[in-house]
């Protein structure tokens, strides 16, 4: 039964068994979702359905050697979601080429469970590189590991550890936000 197997063994099948890509499905939809309900709440549900769409459309590349399986499937979620920030940005009004993308922190800050705590929350995540930033926020929100999220990223997995370790210092400094998890 394919949905014994793991998430690497199930792309290898699906790579010649269509079928075999019915659990991955299943087992990730949840947390691919919310990562695009906590960055695009509108898009949430057709950002999902494409990432499924382009999941398996490239399957037959996913690359073990390269990371997990999971950390993959976030990394096309990265992808489609910035495709949808472009395809934004582009459809504003105004001459072309004059708009600049930036990640929706307004929209984010409507999401944040730690309302008091959310301008400065805010402000200190905006300040960070967004590479750190990314990175602390798959590890924060969408619960990977660093190895995975560096996987995500595209970088090595101890620049991840060291860029995550440095967004975690920057987001601590200054007066305590007396926040849980991850990004306390």
């Amino acid at each position: 039964m394919t949905t014994d197997l793991d998430d690497e063994e199930l792309l290898a099948r699906a790579a010649r068994d269509p079928a075999a890509f019915e659990p991955l499905v299943v087992r990730h939809s949840a947390a691919l979702h919310g990562y695009f309900a906590r960055r695009a709440p509108g898009a949430a549900d057709d950002l999902l359905a494409e990432l499924w769409l382009q999941a398996y459309a490239t399957r037959r590349g996913f690359d073990a050697g390269r990371g997990p399986a999971r950390a993959w499937l976030f990394g096309v979620a990265r992808n489609v979601l910035s495709a949808h920030w472009r395809r934004a940005v582009a459809a504003r009004p105004g001459p072309p080429g004059t708009a600049r993308h930036d990640d929706p922190w307004e929209a984010v800050d409507n999401r944040l469970d730690a309302a008091a705590v959310a301008p400065r929350l805010r402000a200190r995540l905006a300040r960070l590189p967004s590479d750190e930033r990314e990175l602390l926020l798959l590890v924060a929100w969408e619960q990977l590991t660093p190895t995975e999220a560096a996987a995500v990223v595209g970088i090595p997995a101890g620049t991840a550890r060291s860029r995550l370790h440095r967004a975690r210092n920057r987001m601590r400094a200054g007066t305590p936000l007396k926040l849980t998890g991850d990004l306390a």
